[in-house]
């Protein structure tokens, strides 16, 4: 079963609209798919209620305790693909998640502030030792400049080449997302021929290639990008974890 996880600390950047449009992509590509709801506002819970349709099931899992057993359950059950959905800020059910991943999406809109705002995220993914890519979400339709100087922020908050950490395609602002929501759909389900639903599928395909590029490649992928991508855009500079976060996450396991 691959683990993958929606998180950031800043709210509002649309993780779980972005949680259920790849659950259903996932499904129709195939996949057994459960969503696991960690965030206590109940996004996805309040969807389900809405939904017409009994797939996907979505799970609450509320404390960091129950987050592996839960997993693990899942993966006895047959389960090929759980997306978990976590709440905005730092808390443990956050950090327990991005342990447990195989895979870690950090949505973020195309501000200098919001990219800015993901930076103690990125700091909890690294203490891990998590393979990770961004997802620039809520993108305006006309912002050339605007997504040029995001690439540009995202390449320094995380001292990778653009190429290695930015998901493609960025996934547009469009009423049709919301409108799902409201709907108790997916976008793929609410508008199939529209061209969220396109970027939606196109965004499930980066990520099953990703993941097979990394079950390929062996353990510790993001390591081996560090070795063999020296700092190739001169503004990069790794986010280092600072002393004085030890008391808000969790220490990374030793590593052999």
């Amino acid at each position: 079963m691959q683990t993958i996880v929606l998180a950031t600390q800043k709210g509002g950047s649309g993780k779980s609209t972005l949680a259920i449009s790849l659950a259903l992509a996932a499904i129709r590509a195939g996949h057994n798919v459960r969503l696991i709801e960690t965030d206590s506002q109940g996004t996805l819970s309040n969807w389900k209620r809405r939904r017409p349709y009994a797939a996907p099931v979505v799970e609450p899992v509320y404390a960091a305790r129950e987050v592996e057993q839960r997993l693990q359950s899942l993966d006895r059950e047959g389960v090929t693909v759980a997306i978990v959905d976590t709440a905005g800020g730092v808390s443990a059910a956050t950090n327990s998640a991005i342990r447990y991943a195989d895979f870690c999406l950090i949505p973020t809109r195309p501000s200098i502030a919001d990219i800015e705002a993901t930076a103690p995220t990125l700091r909890v993914v690294r203490a891990w030792h998590k393979p990770f890519a961004y997802v620039l979400n809520q993108t305006p339709i006309r912002s050339a400049a605007r997504l040029a100087s995001a690439e540009n922020a995202l390449s320094d908050e995380a001292a990778l080449d653009i190429g290695d950490i930015l998901a493609k395609p960025l996934i547009v602002m469009r009423n049709d997302h919301q409108d799902a929501l409201s709907a108790g759909l997916a976008v793929c389900e609410y508008a199939p021929c529209g061209k969220s639903a396109e970027e939606i599928r196109a965004l499930w395909q980066w990520i099953e290639m990703r993941l097979g590029n990394m079950a390929a490649a062996g353990d510790d992928p993001i390591i081996e990008e560090l070795v063999e991508t020296p700092a190739i855009l001169p503004a990069m500079a790794a986010l280092p974890v600072m002393a004085n976060d030890s008391a808000l996450f969790l220490r990374a396991p030793a590593r052999a």
